[in-house]
């Protein structure tokens, strides 16, 4: 085995913006609401109400998927 240190990012820099628990909790709750009109749309238009819990768990995992906006973002936006 090669003791060559692991590339972990771009360039080898594993700088990763960190993220607050409240952006993390706005963002999953933002993509719950969507999946929700998704999947409620889905059910009127098809008459199957199964869309609607499978509308939560896309954005259920959507929201954990997507990586919400740094705090530096926002603070920049609000300037």
């Amino acid at each position: 085995m090669s003791k060559k240190p692991v590339n972990s990012g771009r360039n080898g820099k594993n700088s990763k913006p960190e993220v607050s628990p409240e952006a993390r909790r706005k963002q999953i709750i933002v993509a719950l609401i969507m999946g929700a009109v998704m999947g409620l749309i889905l059910s009127l238009l098809t008459q199957f109400w199964l869309w609607l819990p499978a509308g939560l768990a896309m954005g259920l995992a959507t929201g954990a998927i997507m990586r919400p906006p740094a705090d530096e973002d926002t603070n920049k936006r609000r300037k």
